[in-house]
């Protein structure tokens, strides 16, 4: 019986063509548009990742508790014994440790006295070893406005706007102001080799970058970060192994009443981003659900369309002695398997569409002028499973449903009606 009702759609183009196009068209911008809305929520996680939560970070608790604070006396010491041990005890995550910090920075002119100065957010990170995975992570190569990355020891990065702001060059000393983990005032000299934009407004106005062991020396924190963070292969946030993996750690290493001992949060557990998390998931789920129930509908009315103009032909079979029940039952398994070319083709082209925006992505750079470090310039739809049935399920189930309710006005009329039909 399939064999014989795909020979009727395929004979009969009239009767196939149009629903065809009509599902693949729904399901194809229905699957586009939720690989779509999951790569950009996607890459916004990554960028909170990135920059600052990792997929999982570890403090003292006392830090954890003020971390917006920046408190580097209340940071974590010993990290190098305790890095080894996390990279032998979950090896497939990328650990780097980090030091953010806040002070004045100073250009002296040629005869050493003040020539400008600002107040800068700095972060150090691993910017020199070799084996180092935070140029690519931030991507600091295409940040680079002006000269080069630091290579050596004493080498710093610049915002690009606190550089124009201040005046300075390229090459130039410039004067650390802050506070060591002691208490104490730390002083200490770089060299501007490069500037960055950020694009972000708060970090434009005066952020610097560091190596690691350079800051470590300054604010008198050898061998100590105030962060250690963790991040998941091809860093995609798994929330499931994010969780225990914390339990684990904090089950091991925590102890509640030692507030400079280690605690593990995980990337929702930071910044009210879990919160936020569950709201755009909620509100992604109406909104496609909203998308996916006006496209049910759509192809329901195809459904209804196409059997309404076809009551000439269901006169004709009654008159012939084709039984009610198999007439609509036959018209049913046609609009199934109508629906299963459709979806499937639809499904096909969806997949196709966000696989190239996945892979190749769309410049926006023209739109928003920011860079590359904080929020790609290229936002990309990212192909998951339930992107296999998000839209292939809904044009299945709205082209049957359509054929089962228009259907039912076969058993509501009399056969001389329905032939009758035949001749208008």
């Amino acid at each position: 019986m399939i064999r014989f009702l795909l020979k009727g759609l395929l004979r009969d183009r009239n009767r196939s063509i149009f629903p065809v196009l009509v599902i693949s068209g729904g399901v194809m911008i229905t699957v586009l548009f939720y690989c779509w809305i999951f790569g950009v929520m996607g890459d916004v996680t990554q960028t909170s990742a990135k920059m600052d939560t990792g997929h999982v970070k570890i403090m003292t608790q006392a830090y954890a508790d003020i971390a917006g604070q920046m408190p580097n006396d209340l940071a974590l010491f010993g990290i190098g014994e305790m890095l080894s041990k996390l990279r032998q005890e979950y090896p497939e995550t990328d650990w780097v440790a980090r030091v953010k910090f806040g002070g004045l920075l100073d250009f002296p002119d040629e005869y050493g006295e003040t020539r400008a100065q600002g107040p800068v957010f700095g972060i150090g990170i691993d910017l020199i070893s070799p084996e180092s995975t935070e140029r690519k992570r931030l991507n600091l190569e295409d940040a680079l406005v002006q000269g080069r990355l630091p290579q050596a020891e004493g080498e710093i990065v610049v915002s690009e706007q606190f550089a124009v702001d201040l005046g300075v060059n390229i090459g130039e000393t410039a004067t650390l102001i802050s506070a060591t983990a002691n208490g104490s005032m730390a002083i200490h000299n770089f060299i501007l080799v490069g500037t960055v934009h950020f694009g972000v407004a708060a970090l434009d106005k005066g952020a610097m970058l560091a190596d690691i062991s350079d800051i470590q020396y300054a604010l008198d924190m050898e061998d100590g970060a105030g962060e250690i963070l963790g991040y998941f292969p091809n860093l995609i946030f798994d929330e499931k192994r994010a969780y225990a993996m914390a339990d684990q750690f904090n089950n091991a290493y925590r102890a509640v009443e030692d507030e400079f001992s280690p605690v593990m949060l995980t990337l929702k557990d930071q910044s009210g981003l879990g919160a936020y998390l569950d709201m755009v998931d909620f509100y992604i789920f109406i909104f496609l659900f909203g998308f996916i129930f006006v496209m049910s509908l759509v192809l329901w009315n195809t459904g209804l369309m196409s059997g309404i103009r076809r009551y000439g032909e269901i006169g004709v079979r009654l008159a012939i002695g084709e039984s009610k029940g198999h007439v609509y039952s036959s018209l049913i398994y046609e609009a199934i398997l109508t629906g299963i070319i459709g979806s499937a083709v639809g499904t096909a082209l969806g997949i196709g569409i966000s696989y190239y925006l996945q892979e190749v992505g769309l410049d926006i750079s023209g739109m928003t002028q920011s860079s590359t470090m904080m929020m790609s310039n290229v936002m990309r739809a990212r192909v998951t499973l339930p992107a296999f049935y998000v839209g292939f399920v809904p044009g299945l189930l709205a082209t049957a449903l359509g054929a089962v309710i228009s259907g039912i006005g076969v058993f509501r009329r009399q056969t001389s009606e329905l032939f009758k039909e035949l001749e208008t």
